[in-house]
């Protein structure tokens, strides 16, 4: 299914592929289309630049670099795919600014720039390390992931993040395709870049394919989810066919060498679709961090986010909730160009959470998973595990007197580890053991 493509040097317009129309039903694209419009954007900063950011949210011992390049998917049909490749890099040369658009209440694209901390081809750092993919939601683009991407790269990490052309936001006609096809553009992309990272071509020569993780935000979440072994139910339908359950190829979507998965706002299911079989999330075995709104009204909090968290039953699970948070928590400050019209501004904030504080939280919980799962820090642990899971809960008796204090975690506080006095509050952490 993962044919290597061909290394495109000169950047040209995404083919956009024709509608599968027996995929989504007219019923609920209206539906689709809503969780479009609140999908996430945020701005590329690698360095969190919040004093009340928790411990890990700072940024690792390496400059990050990017590369910018397509490939080519031939099957299921001719698509180019640009990439955005983060990697650790060595200092010298200026940060990139990223240029991308998003649909205005028009439908028309609105053009903003993001500030980046990459650097532009820099120089890779020697070594081998763990690849990370990290897909977006419906109608948003690799930029606007650069904050967590950049991040990771400082931290000795690969992250490979595609622009999957997706339609105009407003084209309901068009949704289903996208949903249609993340599941296989994902699990073409793992192919493809484990094939050039095995091979030693550039940007990939230096991440380890026998190491992979997997990140996505809302539609990029399901398409992630899909891949890490979620049965995908026989209702799917278009070019899925061939992939769900007990059609021949259903096992073909399933990522080999896959560590850990992280799911941002994960929709359960799609308006009136139901995107896996019942019990189909049980067949991921990976293990899962969850991160979502209790306020999430787009793909529903419980039922919807908590659904998937209790239906992984034969994964080791963790939930991250922002309560009082909606959908578009992967969000940090709104871009110049978009801060005039409440429509563009909606793309990127959240009406309770300041985004730069909630950026910080998941980078430093997304952190610690990757670093525990998939590097085998067990150091990490300590900041993921055995914590109280309402943060308001947490006590620091013997805390010192400096007003920005860092909590030690166990023994000698519950309040989270790595977080700063009376700056954690309003997040719950659970976590599940597999089933025996």
């Amino acid at each position: 299914m993962a044919k290597t493509g061909d290394h495109i040097l000169k950047r040209e317009p995404t083919t956009l592929r024709k509608p599968e129309k027996n995929f989504v039903p007219r019923s609920f694209k209206k539906e689709l289309l809503f969780l479009a419009c609140l999908a996430a954007y945020s701005p590329a900063v690698a360095v969190p630049g919040e004093v009340d950011a928790p411990a890990l949210a700072a940024p690792g011992p390496y400059e990050a670099g990017v590369a910018t390049l397509d490939i080519v998917e031939s099957k299921p049909v001719n698509l180019r795919l640009p990439l955005r490749v983060w990697y650790p890099a060595r200092p010298g040369g200026g940060a990139i600014t990223y240029r991308a658009s998003l649909a205005g209440e028009d439908g028309k694209p609105v053009a903003f720039t993001i500030q980046g901390a990459a650097i532009r081809d820099a120089v890779p750092v020697p070594g081998s390390f763990p690849l990370v993919l990290l897909a977006h939601g419906y109608g948003n683009n690799a930029e606007v992931m650069a904050w967590l991407g950049e991040n990771l790269a400082t931290k000795g990490y690969v992250v490979v993040a595609p622009t999957f052309g997706d339609p105009a936001a407003f084209d309901a006609a068009d949704v289903s395709q996208a949903v249609a096809h993340r599941p296989l553009d994902i699990a073409f992309l793992a192919a493809e870049a484990s094939s050039r990272a095995r091979a030693g071509q550039a940007p990939f020569a230096h991440a380890d394919p026998d190491r992979l993780a997997v990140i996505g935000y809302s539609l990029g979440s399901y398409g992630v989810l899909t891949d890490a072994g979620a049965t995908l139910a026989p209702a799917t339908g278009g070019v899925l066919t061939p992939y769900v359950a007990g059609a021949p190829k259903f096992a073909d979507l399933r990522l080999p060498h896959l560590k850990a998965v992280v799911a941002i706002s994960p929709p359960f299911r799609l308006g009136k679709l139901n995107m896996w079989t019942a019990g189909g999330l049980a067949s991921i075995h990976v293990p899962t961090f969850i991160i979502g709104g209790s306020q999430d009204h787009v793909v529903g909090y419980d039922p919807g986010i908590r659904t998937i968290f209790a239906s992984e039953t034969n994964a080791p699970r963790y939930l991250l909730t922002f309560r009082e948070a909606g959908h578009s928590i992967g969000l940090c400050g709104t871009p110049a160009e978009m801060q005039h019209v409440l429509w563009n501004e909606a793309w990127f904030e959240d009406p309770v959470w300041r985004k730069s504080r909630v950026t910080g939280i998941e980078t430093h919980f997304i952190t610690a998973f990757l670093d525990r799962y998939v590097k085998g820090d067990a150091a990490k642990a300590a900041y993921i595990d055995g914590l109280v899971p309402n943060s308001d809960d947490g006590t620091w008796s013997g805390a010192p007197p400096q007003f920005d204090a860092v909590s030690p975690g166990p023994p000698a506080a519950t309040l989270w580890k790595g977080f700063r006095r009376a700056h954690a509050a309003g997040l719950t952490l659970e976590f599940l053991a597999p089933a025996l």
